[in-house]
């Protein structure tokens, strides 16, 4: 059973910085692209970064500059670096695990940023 575990979420500043944490088990890791998802009160589901197994990375424009997704094979775990935070980053971020047609998601840790 795939199962992937996000951590790291809070309350944090404007201008300060978390980290998010997603441990997956149950998959062959190292074969998935990574993503990390956000969804914000009201808004649909949108994404933030990925890093393929190659370790290609994507960023959403709006984040770019300020985060940064990593991944560590050997631990099965998927990291998001969160810096500079805005308001506007407030939401449930999401981890995801994709490979062809197969996807698999976590149930989202709460990133509230305040002004």
């Amino acid at each position: 059973q795939v199962q992937l575990v996000e951590s790291g979420g809070g309350l944090v500043q404007a201008g300060g910085s978390l980290r998010l944490s997603c441990a997956a088990s149950g998959l062959t890791f190292g074969s998935y692209v990574m993503g990390w998802y956000r969804q914000a009160p009201g808004k649909e589901r949108g994404l933030v970064a990925t890093i393929s197994s190659g370790l290609n990375t994507y960023y959403a424009d709006s984040v770019k500059g300020r985060f940064t997704i990593s991944r560590d094979n050997a631990k099965n775990t998927v990291y998001l670096q969160m810096n500079s935070l805005k308001p506007e980053d407030t939401a449930v971020y999401y981890c995801a695990a994709k490979r062809g047609a197969m996807d698999y998601w976590g149930k989202g840790t709460l990133v509230t940023v305040s002004s």
